[in-house]
């Protein structure tokens, strides 16, 4: 018997569950996995099949193939909504994914505080807006998978410090329910000079989008959206 996770839509497609327990019996891959999906819950075995669901292993992602072992983490992933000189730092103070606000200016001088040699500093800063896709928003919530997701921040905060020529990157995500207005997310990229700064922002922001297990759920008028593109 494995227990598999679920986020964002899947979780609506299992009947509002959080999880499932499926019992391995014809093979133990992550196909004979996806055949059981989709024979008991074929929306989701389809999505997986279009590559808009993955499957992921030990938070990694998963070919068909791979083995399953008993006490492995299986989770099923819809769309996501992710210097030379400087001292050994503790990551998770520039790499974070967090339930309360966060002040700008006391990230700013986090960044700021790495290197004297930083002279240029870019931010991204995304809040909540009330429209989306021509529906009216009334509040969101971002839903996360725990672990993987501060992984897969940690991974771009260090591809962007080596391709980069800059000497810092902070990421900061928000979770849970957010109102009209409230911050969301923070990237701040510091260089010595302005173009590789901001080069190093805009690439984590569109990277974080593309890798990091963050679900956007809107709260419309009409009802409830998982967003599986982010603009």
């Amino acid at each position: 018997m494995v227990t598999i996770k679920l986020f964002g839509m899947t979780k609506m497609l299992a009947g509002n569950q959080g999880s499932l327990s499926l019992a391995l019996t014809n093979g133990r891959r992550v196909k004979d996995l996806v055949s059981l999906l989709d024979g008991g819950y074929p929306a989701i075995g389809e999505l997986i099949h279009n590559k808009k669901i993955l499957v992921s292993v030990n938070q990694e992602i998963a070919h068909e193939n791979m083995e399953i072992s008993d006490g492995d983490e299986i989770a099923l992933l819809p769309p996501f909504a992710g210097g030379s000189g400087i001292e050994p730092i503790h990551e998770n103070e520039f790499v974070r994914v967090q339930r309360d606000n966060f002040s700008i200016d006391r990230e700013l001088e986090r960044v700021k505080s790495r290197s004297k040699r930083i002279g240029g500093i870019a931010t991204f800063l995304g809040i909540a807006r009330d429209r989306s896709k021509g529906r009216d928003v009334d509040s969101i919530t971002f839903e996360h998978y725990p672990g993987m997701a501060e992984k897969k921040l940690c991974e771009i905060r260090t591809r962007a410090l080596k391709d980069f020529d800059i000497l810092e990157l902070l990421i900061i995500h928000r979770h849970g329910e957010m109102t009209i207005g409230e911050n969301i997310v923070l990237i701040i990229a510091g260089a010595e000079h302005r173009a590789p700064a901001f080069q190093a922002c805009k690439w984590a922001i569109d990277e974080l989008k593309q890798i990091t297990p963050i679900w956007k759920l809107e709260h419309t008028p009409e009802g409830e959206v998982w967003v599986e593109e982010h603009p």
